[in-house]
């Protein structure tokens, strides 16, 4: 590795050798077929997954994505290698004054993705201020289905525990907590005015919070959508813990999924609301490294994003 002077934008840019960064990728290819390999081979012969077809469908970062290794903005890839990146729209050349050209995240692209820095920020920033609701035991998946009969189901292959009526008696006997919209926004109509908080799409930072096991989950959103100038390791660290945030959040769900190695936390049982409570804990401890580390990478592309700015208008 070593370290060069931008002369554009006269800040240091970093040059990993191909050597090193060929390393990184390879392990970051076996990582997430480690993860997903198996899943993608039963997806080709239709078989169905409750966790991971969620993870590539709900989010738009389909598999050769999240396979794709990337540095992040502020790292020039070394060595004829980094040819490979030519074909990416998000990468350019550079000349490094000494053997072949090497690649990086092109410095438009951060302009480009200004807003999307900015608000991803703030949300991160608002979550991590506010204080953890730890009580809503995973009932938003119960939300979606109650009184809706066989139509609001969200997984028809797979069969209530409780039967429609048996829900419906859950979600009657206990509060309505949700603070996530993109939750809420499928909540029955029945449902809707249960919840105690009058969710909206523009109030997201005024509602989300760091106890939610989607918020949790919604990190790998956060990161993929700056992908490429976030690193993929962070992206498949934020992935992982979806992985596991999702897992939770089918567990505690109406339906009955022990056929796919899940089994249920009974929320709607003093003991199973003290096991979700556990569980939302422990994710909620995971994410907060790296909620931080996203935050921290969107100030400092938001750092570079002024002195690109400040230079173009010299």
């Amino acid at each position: 590795m070593r370290r060069l002077i931008d002369y554009v934008s006269t800040t240091m840019i970093t040059v990993v050798a191909e050597s090193e960064w060929t390393v990184a990728r390879a392990a970051h290819i076996d990582r997430i077929e480690h993860l997903v390999g198996d899943y993608l081979a039963d997806r080709g012969r239709g078989t169905y997954h409750p966790v991971l077809d969620f993870l590539f469908t709900y989010y738009s970062f389909k598999p050769g994505h999240l396979k794709r290794w990337g540095p992040g903005y502020g790292v020039v890839l070394g060595g004829e290698q980094s040819a490979d990146y030519a074909g990416f729209a998000s990468y350019e050349p550079i000349d490094l004054g000494f053997g072949p050209a090497g690649y990086r995240v092109r410095a438009s692209l951060l302009e480009q993705r200004r807003s999307a820095i900015e608000f991803t920020l703030g949300l991160l920033t608002a979550t991590t201020e506010r204080q953890p609701n730890l009580g809503c035991f995973g009932l938003h998946e119960w939300a979606m289905v109650y009184r809706g009969g066989d139509d609001a189901l969200r997984h028809g292959s797979v069969p209530l525990r409780l039967g429609h009526e048996g829900t419906d008696q859950v979600v009657e006997s206990m509060n309505l907590r949700c603070t996530h919209y993109d939750a809420f926004r499928f909540f029955t109509r029945d449902a809707v005015p249960r919840n105690a908080l009058p969710l909206e799409p523009t109030g997201r930072t005024q509602s989300e919070q760091p106890g939610c096991v989607h918020a949790t989950m919604d990190l790998y959103k956060w990161s993929y959508k700056l992908a490429p100038l976030i690193e993929s390791r962070l992206v498949a660290d934020c992935f992982e813990l979806a992985l596991s945030a999702r897992g939770i959040d089918m567990r505690a769900s109406p339906y009955d999924l022990s056929e796919y190695g899940l089994d249920p936390i009974a929320i709607e049982t003093p003991a199973g609301r003290a096991e979700y409570v556990r569980a939302q804990t422990d994710l909620m401890a995971r994410a907060a490294p790296l909620r931080s580390e996203l935050i921290a990478r969107c100030q400092n592309l938001l750092v570079s994003v002024d002195a690109i700015a400040g230079l173009t208008a010299e």
